[in-house]
């Protein structure tokens, strides 16, 4: 065991969202514990917060069952690795983010050494696959949920759970809607368009086509006069004509935006802190969606939706998200008196009620603080 104050811990995301969330908590660690050892799977964000990072994330990111088969080898030898690090001793703490398939089995491999598991953000098993959540309450010791709904669903199955508001409230805010446009020189009376396509390859290539073709076809029937996409490097985004691909931090697009199309996912939560009217559209492997929708058990797939309890944004999957339906559904949207945006901007304050207040990372930390105990 540690010495006091001294804490050896282990923060693992895989993908972009959770290192971003998980660079919160490393900094959080930091303040409280300012000699601990701090290891980490993640990505830059992590890094520049202050852990050392013992793996790095990059090239094991996918989204679906079909999509996951083609990480599965990297996934075993990263596994294999924890494994040992676990059976040897190596850390007090484990806090997991996010990422359900693979920290799942990193849960079970910590537990089994004897390892304290803290899951941040947890699996969403309650929208397609409740009897896997047994599986996890066996696997970690707490639990920390960023949706209101989410602690009832797992303190049902015997798993203490703590309801700690969601790391997005954390963030910087955003900016005002005059200083989002002079950034991104739009004049005030403009009609922008914000496309989110997300922030892995597969999601991108699945939607940037019917994102592009939608957005080109409202310019040029002249109901909005800028259309800008949150990119990331590694995307790809062929033949944008007018449109511009930004890079960076997307909040002054968010902030500058009269309608987003959005995919699916934390995207649109952000879009929902920006009171940014959205479409919200997915696709992914039709095996994957055909297996999906024999499993899902909740109505709606936008966390926007699931915490507002009703359907405040339209939803538009797989097939049905063609340019043409898209168009349709935002068009009324890019005009800040339509009854469905004047509609649509009530569920989005509800949605930020729901959320809670700031503090996230904070209340993370001190669930920390009790599963070590002793070292702490």
């Amino acid at each position: 065991m540690s010495r006091r104050g001294t804490p050896r811990i282990f923060i693992s995301a895989g993908e972009p969202s959770g290192d971003l969330h998980g660079a919160g908590v490393v900094r959080a660690l930091r303040m409280r514990y300012p000699n601990a050892t701090i290891e980490a799977l993640g990505g830059p964000q992590m890094e520049r917060a202050g852990a050392t990072l013992r793996h790095r994330m990059e090239g094991l990111a996918a989204f679906g069952l079909v999509e996951v088969v083609t990480k599965l080898r990297a996934h075993y030898r990263l596994l294999r690795a924890l494994q040992k690090d676990f059976r040897l001793g190596r850390y007090d703490l484990v806090i997991l983010v996010d990422y359900p398939g693979f920290h799942v089995r990193v849960a079970e491999a910590a537990h089994a050494a004897g390892t304290k598991i803290l899951y941040y953000i947890a699996p969403q098993l309650w929208a397609w696959h409740p009897s896997r959540a047994r599986r996890l309450a066996a696997a970690v010791d707490r639990l920390a949920v960023v949706l209101p709904f989410e602690q009832v669903f797992f303190e049902k199955l015997g798993l203490r759970s703590e309801y700690v508001g969601h790391p997005l409230v954390d963030r910087e805010p955003f900016p005002s809607r005059q200083e989002a446009r002079a950034r991104l020189g739009v004049a005030e009376n403009s009609r922008v368009l914000g496309i989110f396509p997300g922030s892995r390859v597969q999601e991108i290539r699945r939607l940037w086509e019917p994102f592009r073709d939608a957005a080109l076809h409202l310019l040029k029937e002249g109901s909005c006069d800028r259309v800008f996409v949150a990119g990331i490097t590694a995307g790809h985004y062929p033949d944008p004509g007018p449109i511009q691909v930004l890079q960076g931090d997307p909040a002054p697009l968010f902030a500058a935006a009269d309608a987003a199309l959005a995919k699916s996912g934390t995207t649109t939560l952000e879009a929902a802190l920006a009171d940014t009217p959205m479409v919200v559209a997915y696709k992914v492997h039709p095996v994957t969606y055909a297996m999906f929708q024999r499993v899902r058990t909740v109505r709606w797939v936008s966390l926007v939706n699931l915490v507002a309890g009703r359907e405040v944004v339209p939803e538009i999957l797989q097939d049905r998200a063609t340019a043409t339906a898209l168009a349709t559904a935002v068009r009324p949207l890019l005009n800040p008196t339509d009854p469905g945006t004047l509609s649509q901007r009530e569920g989005l304050a509800l949605v930020r009620e729901r959320l809670g207040a700031a503090g996230a990372t904070t209340r993370v930390v001190a669930l920390a603080s009790e599963l070590l105990g002793p070292c702490g």
